[in-house]
């Protein structure tokens, strides 16, 4: 009887994956970078138009899925849930790099878009054909359809609280993802393929928590008390995940010094790398898994009834755009990396304690224990803050290029930002003074000290070497055709 939902859990993700990443690809020349308000409307527009549509439809899906499930298999909420947020979940980390190492360099983008459209209308067939086999509607002999779950008043504030932490995980979750991101492409680099990585790792982490609840959430006597827990402990392994993070610099220096420059050591290199992706994002994924499935039960159980899917759903939705614009629009300059993934813990951490207050357990557990665990958690969060360091000539080293970490004293910063769409810093060589510039790691720009300090040999030659005649003249030649310009786009 479960069959048809799993089938379409496991496809449906991957064709909206695949068509949202295809978009991923085309939307940069569509649109140019971060800007005023005004561009940013346009491009966030522009991006409505494309993936608007399609994405109203997706949210549909698994209200309407999970409902069927639950009706089709009764007095197993937690298992239905749980198994459908896994299969939703396992499609989407599986269309991510389906599409992005196969699909588009096979077919191209008009090709995996099509591929993508065509997967969609096969389960679309398929799950028509299984709703006219399991329920028959024209057969007058076929049992009636199951009707839905009984719905009875719950208490508002018990609604409230677990809304509150459907759109907080969401908001949290975010922004991990929005710092893990930039943190990782720091290590693995901008290309598209290491964004499909940290893409597809992120949501096999939320694949495989929602698995795990899956036998365990019927059974639990103390759902309230779980879900407070999870919350807590997946802030406290997002923050323990910055020594691994420090650390994976070394790996990738390791990696790129390990594989051979063969297509056989490419596809080792590119499966070593989503494993760095997992050992930092997987803790917390795998929590913020179970949260979900956890909540939708707990409604459902008390009476919510089927309303408590969409709702529990729709919420979390709000909190995960919420999550987005808080963490790369706001925080992220104000910030930095370290401290936006921090500010991320404290939304869960918050949402633990706030659920695990005797009034809303209806039992007081312990104070001393609910102390105990929250001043161990401020201890930890200090410990990280402060001693976990990101130093800026580990993260600006560029180590997915050549392999190579400077050490300490290499180099001083006269610049260093993390902006909203990328880190940017300028570095000068204690050696020899030569400066260049890196976006994410990548030295975009160089100069020869003598071009800024005149005190160098004041009566020699300047000369242009090297990409420092490409970077000069561009501008000049910018400038010959708008000689008044007060304003540049660097491209």
């Amino acid at each position: 009887m479960e069959r048809p939902g799993v089938i379409a859990f496991v496809f449906h993700p991957i064709f909206v994956t695949t068509t949202n990443l295809a978009y991923a690809h085309v939307f940069p020349h569509l649109a140019g970078g971060a800007g005023s308000l005004g561009v940013m409307a346009v491009q966030w527009s522009m991006a409505a138009l494309l993936i608007l549509p399609q994405s109203v439809l997706l949210g549909a899906t698994f209200p309407l899925m999970s409902a069927g499930a639950m009706r089709l298999v009764r007095g197993e909420p937690g298992r239905v849930l749980g198994l459908l947020y896994f299969t939703n979940s396992i499609g989407a980390a599986a269309g991510a790099l389906i599409a992005g190492f196969y699909l588009v360099g096979a077919f191209g983008l008009p090709g995996t878009l099509l591929a993508a459209g065509s997967l969609n209308v096969i389960v679309a067939a398929g799950v028509a054909v299984a709703a006219r086999t399991f329920y028959a509607p024209d057969d007058p002999d076929a049992a009636p359809l199951p009707p839905p779950l009984e719905q009875s008043d719950t208490r508002p504030r018990e609604w409230r609280t677990l809304l509150i932490v459907s759109f907080g995980t969401a908001l949290a979750s975010f922004v991990y993802e929005i710092a893990w991101i930039r943190m990782l492409s720091l290590v693995l680099g901008s290309a598209t393929h290491s964004f499909e990585l940290m893409l597809s790792a992120f949501v096999f982490g939320v694949a495989l928590g929602a698995y795990w609840i899956r036998k365990r959430a019927d059974a639990m006597e103390q759902p309230m008390y779980v879900l407070g827990m999870v919350q807590w402990i997946m802030g406290a392994l997002a923050v323990a995940t910055l020594p691994l993070y420090v650390l994976s610099f070394e790996w990738m220096a390791a990696l790129l010094h390990m594989f051979g420059r063969t297509d056989a050591g490419y596809d080792g290199f590119v499966i070593a790398r989503y494993f760095i992706c997992l050992a930092i994002m997987l803790p917390a994924t795998f929590c913020a898994g179970i949260t979900l499935p956890l909540i939708t039960k707990v409604l459902i159980r008390r009476g919510a009834g089927e309303r408590a899917i969409g709702v529990v759903y729709g919420v979390n939705t709000l909190g995960s755009i919420a999550g987005v614009i808080v963490a790369g629009l706001i925080l992220m300059p104000v910030l930095g990396l370290k401290l936006l993934l921090m500010s991320g813990a404290v939304v869960d951490i918050a949402l633990g304690v706030m659920l695990l207050r005797p009034s809303a357990l209806g039992d007081d557990l312990g104070a001393r224990r609910r102390f105990g665990y929250l001043f161990a958690t401020i201890a930890f969060l200090l410990f990280n803050g402060i001693f976990v360091r990101f130093n800026q000539w580990t993260l600006s080293s560029g180590v997915f290029r050549d392999g190579l970490l400077p050490s300490a004293n290499m180099f001083v910063f006269p610049f260093y930002k993390d902006g909203r769409t990328a880190t940017v810093s300028v570095r000068r060589d204690r050696s020899d003074g030569f400066i260049t510039l890196s976006t994410n790691g990548k030295p975009d720009a160089s100069m020869d000290p003598f071009w800024v300090d005149t005190t160098i040999d004041p009566g020699g030659m300047r000369a242009l070497a090297g990409d420092q005649s490409t970077q000069v003249l561009l501008p000049v030649i910018a400038l010959a055709h708008a000689p008044d310009a007060r304003e540049v786009a660097v491209i």
